[in-house]
């Protein structure tokens, strides 16, 4: 009976290990497709905030938008589509565990990097891969792996690579803590910053704000294809987004919010038009030219 005991006892203990292990490769691709490998979405929401003060307002948005994702699946190529977003994933030939990404909706660790500053600045400011990315021009400062994570503030971007070449990207939250897309079969999650292996460092982004910025309200507001509500809708913006206007026009009259107004404007990086009832400002915008 004790051996019976002591051979139960082990397997319980393997199995507990096993579960804790879970972010590791090898599962096979059924299992992959049924549970993520990552800690569970509720725990990792809980800690996915910014940590840490000092961070600017486009970085601090920036973790705000990677931090909805958490839960999301990662998925090899996803969130590289014509707008920033999640997409479905593509099969990476060095990887058995994406056999299942081209039927999961999600991010792999750049496509949440650009959708995360996408929200925050924008625009679509940091397209690419993760190489393209850090080094971006974008970028106004750089920390190499031997600083750590001291001289790091929320929405700092994270580098895994060696020999000029960068394979992982991830978003710091502060604390010690970041939030990344990181491998096949498990789902957008917190983790500890690694520092050990081949981290490459750090790199700081700074958007410019190009003439024509502003901001939008609202929640859940869409662009079209035209300016009119009856065209198709293009892009919805969760919540305010800073946006460039390229110009403006009188067009279909719209009621919406209390407000009634028929200018409508260009968004270039979005190849779409929005009601100026959803942009900061004046009816008719101050310094924006008119549309042809």
């Amino acid at each position: 009976m004790v051996m019976r005991r002591t051979a139960v006892a082990a397997a319980v203990a393997m199995l507990t290990l096993l579960a804790t292990w879970g972010g590791a490769r090898g599962a096979t691709a059924a299992t992959a497709a049924t549970a993520p490998k990552a800690t569970g979405a509720a725990e990792a929401a809980g800690a996915c905030a910014v940590l840490a003060p000092g961070a600017s307002a486009v970085a601090e948005r920036a973790v705000a938008a990677a931090c909805e994702q958490i839960g999301v699946w990662y998925t090899w190529g996803g969130g590289h589509g014509p707008q920033p977003g999640p997409t479905y994933g593509q099969v990476d030939p060095s990887d058995p565990d994406s056999a299942h990404d081209p039927e999961r909706l999600g991010f792999d660790c750049s496509g949440l990097v650009r959708y995360a500053y996408a929200r925050a600045a924008g625009g679509d400011p940091l397209t690419g891969n993760a190489y393209h990315q850090f080094h971006s021009p974008q970028v106004n400062q750089r920390f190499t792996a031997a600083q750590g994570t001291g001289p790091l503030l929320p929405g700092d971007l994270l580098a895994w690579g060696s020999g000029g070449s960068v394979h992982h990207i991830a978003i710091y939250l502060g604390a010690g803590k970041m939030v990344e897309a990181r491998e096949s079969g498990t789902r957008i999650t917190v983790s500890d910053v690694r520092l050990g292996g081949d981290y490459a460092g750090a790199v700081r982004i700074a958007p410019a704000a190009a003439p024509g910025t502003f901001s939008t309200w609202g929640t859940d507001v869409w662009t079209h294809k035209e300016p009119s509500t009856t065209s198709p809708r293009v892009h919805r913006f969760p919540g305010p987004t800073t946006v460039r206007i390229e110009c403006q026009k009188h067009a279909e009259t719209v009621t919406a919010e209390g407000y009634t107004n028929d200018a409508w404007s260009y968004l270039p990086d979005y190849g779409a038009w929005i009601t100026n009832i959803y942009i900061k400002g004046a009816a008719w915008l101050d310094g924006v030219r008119t549309c042809p």
